[in-house]
């Protein structure tokens, strides 16, 4: 039976009316790999989240808008972009439920920032800003989302070089944002040629594991970043109660 991935929607405003939203790369990518994607609405009360969450074998959490600084503890920068706090507070509670409960968890560039957050650690408001010598990281208007940006050095031996079989690759880079301090019981295990954050994975051997590229919008081009999706779900499977 397919495990059902839970994706917490955005929220977008369409003639009037907040609607909430999901990229269909995400959920293409997960039906791929043998998943049940299902969107997760907003601005739910705790009770009826919980009920959801529960009935969820795994979490993927995608990309978006900037995280609230107050979330790790900062005021808003110049440079800090757009905020969606209904996102913030939905996303920070599932993210932290899994982490305890070892539910497995995935996270695409909005993503891996939130799921570091959640589990103590901090961000970059703006990379160009605040890190010196630095890649052009954001998406550069008139390139697809897929265009391969830089290489990214993958820690031989992690759970991430072993589902995408390399241990450096090509990727895509659409953010300006990235991971300062590293929250505890988190390593990371890639980074772009600048030493920006470019994977992290739980330490406890648990299925947590994060990505600052978008690989989702690669999947048609570079079939390894499947096996990600693949690894996801295939834990995600073996983790439903029986």
């Amino acid at each position: 039976m397919r495990p059902i991935i839970g994706i917490p929607a955005r929220q977008i405003e369409f003639e009037g009316i907040a609607r909430f939203a999901m990229a269909t790369t995400y959920t293409r990518a997960l039906e791929r790999a043998g998943g049940a994607p299902l969107i997760i609405p907003l601005e739910l009360g705790a009770e009826t989240l919980r009920a959801i969450f529960a009935r969820l074998d795994g979490l993927l959490f995608a990309g978006g808008v900037d995280v609230h600084p107050k979330e790790f503890g900062e005021p808003i920068e110049t440079f800090c972009g757009a905020i969606e706090t209904d996102r913030d507070e939905i996303e920070l509670k599932l993210a932290r439920w899994a982490i305890a409960e070892n539910k497995p968890i995935l996270g695409i560039c909005r993503g891996i920032q939130l799921i570091n957050i959640a589990a103590g650690g901090s961000l970059y408001q703006d990379i160009a800003a605040q890190v010196p010598d630095v890649l052009h990281h954001p998406h550069i208007k008139g390139n697809s989302y897929g265009h391969l940006a830089h290489t990214i050095e993958i820690a031989p031996g992690s759970r991430l070089s072993r589902a995408l079989g390399a241990t450096q690759m090509q990727v895509n880079s659409l953010h300006h944002q990235s991971l300062k301090a590293i929250a505890p019981g988190f390593q990371i295990v890639a980074r772009a040629p600048d030493g920006i954050v470019e994977g992290i994975e739980s330490r406890n051997g648990a299925f947590a594991v994060a990505v600052q590229f978008h690989p989702e919008w690669m999947q048609d081009d570079d079939a390894r970043v499947l096996n990600l999706f693949r690894d996801f779900v295939d834990v995600a499977r073996a983790a439903r109660p029986q």
